[in-house]
C-alpha cells in the first residue's frame, strides 16, 4: 500500500523509491506484486512516465486510510505501553519559526492532562506527506502544496529576508525589492528543500528580467554565513534563517516582495476525525491570536 501511494504522488519510480529509502528495482518489485495479487494494473507505464487510471485511484484513495489507521494503531499501542493517555506527533521544519512550535508546545488542554507530543523535523513538502501518511498528526509547513487531503489552518505569515555584510552598500537600505539583488552573489536553499517555492522565486525574478551574478545552494540556514562573508553574498532565508546569520558583521534586511511573502500553515488529514486533534488546533488558535504584535526581534537587526 505504501508502495502504491508513494508512486501514485510521484509519478516517477525513483523518487518513489527515495521517499519509502528503498531501490528503484525493488519499488517495482512490489508495485508488480501487488497488481499481480490484485489481478488487475493500477499504474500506467512505459520507459518516461507513469500514470494511475481509474482502478489506482480508488485503490489509491482507500490505501491511504488504512496505512493512516494502521499508523494510528501502533501510536496508540506505543502510548498505553509508555503509560502515556495519548500521544500527539508533530512535524515542524527548520527552517520555521521556532516561536510557532513552542506556542504550540505551551498549550494545556484540560480534557487531555498526560498529552505527550512527539516532535519530528523535515522539510515542508517532506512533512506533508508525512501528514497524508498518517506519520505525524500535525504539522507546521511553510507554503505546502495544496492537497483536498488537507485541512490548513494559517497561522503566520511573513516575508523573505536578505542576509549580507554590514559593508554592502545595499544594506543602506532599510529594506529591499527583488530589483536591488540583481547581479548580486546569491546564497539560496536547494530546491529539493521546497520545490514550489524555489520555483516561485526564480520564476518571480525572471519576470523581472533579475539575473544573480553566481547561485549557491545550501540545505541548512547556517551554512549561509561563510558564504556571505567569502562571496560578499546575498543570502535569501526565512525569518529563522537570517537570525541564525544576524552576527559577525552580517545584517539582515526584509525583502518586500508582496508574491514572495510565506504563509505558515497548521496542517492535518481531512479525515483526521480525532478529539485531541480538533482540540489542539482551536487551542493553539485562541494562543495566537491573544499575542500582541510580533514577539520576534523587530527587524531589520544588526548583530
Amino acid at each position: 500500500m505504501e508502495a502504491a501511494i508513494a508512486l501514485a504522488e510521484e509519478l516517477n519510480f525513483s523518487r518513489a523509491a527515495h521517499r519509502l529509502h528503498i531501490s528503484q528495482p525493488a519499488l517495482t518489485k512490489q508495485i508488480a506484486e501487488l497488481e499481480s495479487r490484485l489481478g488487475f494494473s493500477l499504474f500506467e507505464r512505459d520507459h518516461q512516465s507513469v500514470a494511475v487510471n481509474e482502478a489506482g485511484r480508488a485503490y489509491v484513495q482507500e490505501a491511504r486510510m488504512s496505512v493512516f489507521h494502521s499508523e494510528r494503531a501502533v501510536q496508540a499501542a506505543r502510548a498505553a505501553l509508555n503509560n502515556a493517555e495519548v500521544v500527539l506527533r508533530v512535524g515542524r521544519s527548520p527552517y520555521g519559526d521556532p516561536f510557532l512550535t513552542s506556542t504550540l508546545l505551551s498549550v494545556r488542554l484540560p480534557l487531555f492532562p498526560q498529552l505527550k507530543v512527539e516532535l519530528t523535523s523535515g522539510f515542508s513538502c517532506d512533512l506533508v506527506h508525512d501528514v497524508l501518511s498518517g506519520r505525524v498528526d500535525l504539522a507546521l509547513v511553510t507554503e505546502p502544496p495544496e492537497s483536498p487531503m488537507l485541512t490548513m489552518t494559517k497561522v503566520d505569515e511573513a516575508p523573505l529576508y536578505i542576509a549580507l555584510l554590514e559593508e554592502n552598500e545595499l544594506a543602506k537600505l532599510p529594506q529591499l525589492s527583488m530589483s536591488d539583488l540583481n547581479h548580486e552573489n546569491w546564497i539560496i536553499f536547494g530546491r529539493s528543500v521546497h520545490p514550489p517555492l524555489y520555483d516561485r522565486i526564480l520564476r518571480f525574478a525572471s519576470d523581472l528580467a533579475i539575473r544573480p551574478r553566481d547561485m549557491n545552494h545550501i540545505m541548512v540556514p547556517e551554512e549561509a554565513y561563510q558564504l556571505i562573508a567569502e562571496k560578499n553574498g546575498v543570502a535569501l532565508l526565512s525569518k529563522t534563517g537570517a537570525l541564525k546569520n544576524a552576527r559577525d558583521g552580517v545584517t539582515i534586511r526584509p525583502l518586500v516582495e508582496q508574491r514572495l511573502i510565506l504563509k505558515t500553515f497548521l496542517a492535518s488529514r481531512v479525515d483526521n476525525q480525532s478529539k485531541l486533534t480538533s482540540e489542539i488546533v482551536r487551542a493553539f488558535g485562541r494562543k495566537m491570536r491573544t499575542l500582541d504584535g510580533d514577539p520576534q526581534l523587530n527587524l531589520p537587526i544588526s548583530a
